[in-house]
């Protein structure tokens, strides 16, 4: 069976981004999360308690307090699902501004493949 399908391995498939930073299908480069939860944008207690780990610190040694990961991933997760443009994302994760900026961030860092590694995995293992 084909990955992404209700019946494949894991409903999570690969996605790149491209330069304009819009989501879109491919077998290489950094994979993307477009599924996780029923509704694909709302991280479960158990997926937050696995990468929670993974993140820089909440409040930052200097400056003012980041926004909150979980919501503002939640954001990221939506945009990658929908494979809507950052614009389009719904206010209640957050400014798109902020999603994009820590998106961008998280992806030069290497952050964002080890989150989606770490979810890949949960999933997987899950419907093992």
């Amino acid at each position: 069976m084909e990955e992404g399908t209700p019946g494949g391995r894991c409903p999570l498939p690969n996605l790149t981004t491209s330069p304009d930073g819009q989501a879109s299908p491919s077998n290489t480069a950094v994979p993307q999360v477009a599924v996780i939860t029923p509704r694909g944008d709302k991280l479960t207690d158990a997926q937050w308690e696995l990468i929670q780990h993974l993140l820089p610190p909440q409040r930052p040694p200097i400056g003012r307090p980041r926004h909150d990961h979980r919501t503002v991933l939640g954001g990221m997760l939506w945009v990658t699902r929908t494979r809507s443009s950052w614009r389009e994302m719904p206010e209640e994760f957050g400014k798109w501004e902020t999603a994009y900026r820590r998106y961008r961030l998280w992806l030069d860092q290497g952050l964002w493949q080890r989150i989606t590694e770490a979810l890949r995995e949960e999933c997987c293992n899950r419907e093992n």
